[in-house]
């Protein structure tokens, strides 16, 4: 018989678990491979991006400038709600990229 105390210190790291979890799926870098990067054109060296196939690309422009990157500018990846619970590369670029204001 499990004791109300028990129980309720079982609840608690059943929880830290599954926050733990998560924060380790968010930080999967993303892969070029993926289907969806692939969408997207992305790369993770904004110096590696086909200029015939995305011709609006300037080497200026990098994740880390981008208004939808969630990381620091001075961080090797961050987060991008394009690519939920991945990293991208923070000298990446993808055709969604724009200026950060």
């Amino acid at each position: 018989m499990t004791t109300r105390r028990e129980f309720f210190i079982n609840i608690s790291l059943v929880g830290t678990a599954l926050a733990g979890g998560q924060v380790f799926a968010q930080a999967a870098t993303l892969s070029e491979s993926d289907p969806q990067a692939s969408a997207l054109s992305y790369k993770a060296d904004t110096t590696k991006v086909d200029a015939a196939k995305n011709p609006k690309h300037t080497a200026a422009q990098a994740c880390k400038n981008c208004q939808l990157y969630q990381g620091k500018a001075s961080d090797a990846a961050g987060a991008c709600p394009l690519f939920a619970g991945k990293q991208v590369a923070a000298n990446g670029w993808c055709s969604a990229y724009n200026k950060k204001a």
